[in-house]
């Protein structure tokens, strides 16, 4: 196993984590819940042990479901960690787009595409510029 870790924080930097980059999996996630949570089309998840996660801050804890719980900053509202001891247990799956250098840990899969919006489909089709169009 790897030794090397990946560090990440909330926007206002109340919260602040390290964890491994050798994660059980990382997915992106376009379920209808994950979205919502976030404001954001989708949501990329990397699991690791809990006992692996290291973290200054206490964030706060919503129960979204039955067993599921999500993680965010009391402060800044960021969305941080998820966890679901039925599903998961021992584990909590970050969210990697707080992660402070997100290539460290590339995603390996879509999950809950059922859901995902349809325009979602076609980002590749669609027009690209490095900053605000106007600024290109």
């Amino acid at each position: 196993m790897s030794d090397s870790r990946a560090s990440g924080r909330c926007h206002c930097g109340a919260i602040r984590y390290s964890m491994p980059t050798e994660v059980e999996h990382h997915a992106l996630c376009h379920c209808s819940d994950c979205r919502r949570h976030a404001g954001a089309p989708m949501v990329g998840w990397a699991l690791v042990s809990r006992a692996d996660l290291e973290m200054t801050g206490t964030p706060k804890i919503y129960a979204s479901s039955e067993h599921g719980r999500r993680h965010f900053c009391g402060d800044c509202g960021t969305g941080l960690f998820y966890t679901n001891e039925a599903i998961f247990p021992g584990q909590i799956d970050v969210q990697s787009g707080t992660l402070d250098d997100p290539d460290l840990i590339p995603a390996g899969a879509q999950i809950q595409v059922a859901e995902r919006i349809g325009w979602m489909e076609k980002l590749d089709e669609m027009p690209t510029f490095n900053r605000y169009p106007w600024m290109d």
